[in-house]
């Protein structure tokens, strides 16, 4: 190894450790004279070598056919600059008066810390990230405008609180990403980094537009139990919710209109929808092929009811919960949980011109329930391991969808136009081929 490279590393917050090994294959045991980074202290890099740590330690025995590890990390000042910078170093050893060295190389980024605080009516802008330590709550009365293309990491274990209004507003080109703070790219896909967006009762007018919320526990939960302040509302349009350990959209009777979003790949629900609530998912897909550990609950979850503990049993009227042009499907036989308590509320659902994944449970033949609902057909998405979600050329999902609801939805999650042949495909994806090369 002549090099041992460092993924983003934010300033003030310290790297991941990184190790390598220094062997003696000689027959004679060896006194290195020194280990030191060659620019001391002014990078930020340190190490431990058998247990002394620091910028430079001296006359370190390495006996014959054994090896040593060296531990590096690194915490970098802030630059006062938004781009990523590139920071070199090396670690230098000296034996017998031999200079051998491995190189050291990370790309530095100023960020905004946010570090457990409350947030009173503020924007955030696209110049750096900002992250989140020890969570943060948008305030009672207050607005979070969000920016376009601004990345907000978070630390293990954070969320985001909001009482208050949270407007992430993206767009195509520049998308707002919410994310966990690791981006070495081992984590890039690994869900459960951090918490997720809350929204807490009396929470209102908020709204994600083309926001990627990736690799959380639950990307977004609406609502609280023991409060009488009104359930929280949420449109969420153009966006993708993926790779969470239990729910990417969890919701305790509220309000949430959805349209052009991708919810995927969590481990126990894509979509749990509990104590009632009034819901409309147009032109979404919902795919769950998880493949941690054995998912054992349906991709989507419709209940009027919730119970606690088996001690506590909340009620609320599922007014409605309707999806159009939308494809529900995923690695289990059955994707649809449908959980009615007699007596608990209303439960009014539909599906209008959907493909599902569904077992003899779920009433598809019931027209008050399903309408032209296509039934346990692959709906052909490019490739289900590697969680692309978007349609093959041959899907069976092409082509399948109700004009009238693409009329209301005229572009696709990537901003493609749906209504440029025939019909509009099925999901958040419309499929758009080339044309072949002359």
């Amino acid at each position: 190894m002549d090099t041992l490279f460092f993924d983003t590393v934010f300033t003030t917050i310290g790297t991941i450790t990184r190790e390598f090994k220094v062997y003696n294959s000689s027959n004679h045991d060896i006194l290195i004279s020194s280990i030191q980074i060659a620019g001391s202290d002014q990078t930020g890099f340190r190490f431990n070598v058998d247990g002394r740590s620091g910028t430079s330690i001296k006359e370190i025995p390495l006996l014959a056919n054994d090896s040593l590890f060296v531990f590096v990390e690194a915490t970098i000042d802030p630059q006062n600059s938004g781009s990523p910078m590139v920071i070199v170093d090396s670690v230098v050893f000296i034996t017998n008066g031999n200079v051998q060295d491995v190189n050291l190389l990370a790309w530095g980024q100023d960020v905004h810390l946010i570090n457990g605080e409350i947030l009173s009516s503020q924007t955030w802008t696209n110049e750096k990230p900002y992250l989140i330590y020890n969570s943060a709550l948008v305030d009672t009365l207050e607005t979070l405008l969000i920016n376009p293309g601004t990345r907000i990491y978070f630390h293990k274990g954070s969320t985001l609180y909001v009482s208050g209004t949270l407007k992430a507003l993206g767009s195509t080109e520049e998308p707002i990403v919410f994310n966990g703070d690791r981006l070495d790219q081992l984590y890039k896909d690994i869900p459960g980094q951090w918490g997720g967006i809350y929204f807490i009762n009396g929470s209102t007018g908020n709204e994600l537009l083309n926001a990627q919320i990736l690799n959380a526990t639950t990307g977004i939960h609406l609502g609280n139990f023991y409060s009488a302040d009104p359930f929280p509302d949420l449109i969420i349009s153009n966006s993708i919710v993926k790779h969470m350990t239990y729910a990417g959209l969890s919701s305790i009777g509220a309000t949430v209109l959805a349209d052009n979003c991708e919810i995927s790949d969590c481990g126990f629900f894509t979509l749990v929808l509990t104590t009632g609530g009034w819901y409309e998912f147009m032109h979404c897909t919902i795919a769950n092929y998880w493949n941690w550990s054995q998912r054992t609950s349906p991709s989507v979850l419709l209940s009027n009811y919730y119970n606690f503990n088996d001690t506590i049993l909340f009620e609320g009227d599922l007014l409605k919960a309707d999806f159009g042009n939308c494809i529900v499907y995923g690695s289990r036989d059955n994707e649809i949980g449908l959980s009615e308590l007699s007596g608990a509320g209303e439960f009014n659902y539909f599906f209008n011109y959907c493909l599902v994944k569904a077992d003899t449970s779920v009433p598809t033949s019931d027209p008050i329930y399903f309408a032209s609902p296509f039934v346990n057909s692959e709906p052909g998405f490019v490739n289900t391991y590697e969680a692309k979600f978007q349609l093959d050329t041959l899907a069976f999902a092409k082509d399948k969808g109700l004009i009238d609801i693409a009329n209301l939805f005229p572009f696709d999650l990537l901003g493609n136009s749906r209504l440029d042949d025939l019909f509009p495909d099925l999901g958040a994806y419309e499929r758009i081929e080339k044309l072949p090369e002359r």
